[in-house]
């Protein structure tokens, strides 16, 4: 199966669910000038700070699809009917 999780991603999810890791923040942003939010990384260099972007929000402009180009519908947990490929 095709995905699009890296390693990077999956030791980020795995870093949230560890309550031993304090450094996160909740970020209010834009994602391509559309009001959003964030959940970001703060780290210390030197006497700065670095804010990595772990996940953004979904933004009304986004279309989630699958890698066969289907739409989840969130409110019911199921794919777009019209979307679905039956073999």
């Amino acid at each position: 199966m095709t995905t699009n999780i890296t390693q990077a991603h999956r030791d980020a999810f795995e870093a949230l669910r560890d309550s031993a890791v304090s450094n996160f923040a909740l970020l209010s942003c834009f994602v391509n000038g559309e009001a959003a939010s964030a959940i970001i990384a703060v780290n210390r260099n030197g006497e700065d700070y670095v804010l990595t972007p772990l996940f953004v929000s979904v933004t009304d402009a986004m279309r989630l699809t699958d890698h066969e180009g289907r739409t989840p519908d969130c409110r019911t947990n199921t794919l777009s009917g019209n979307d679905v490929k039956r073999n």
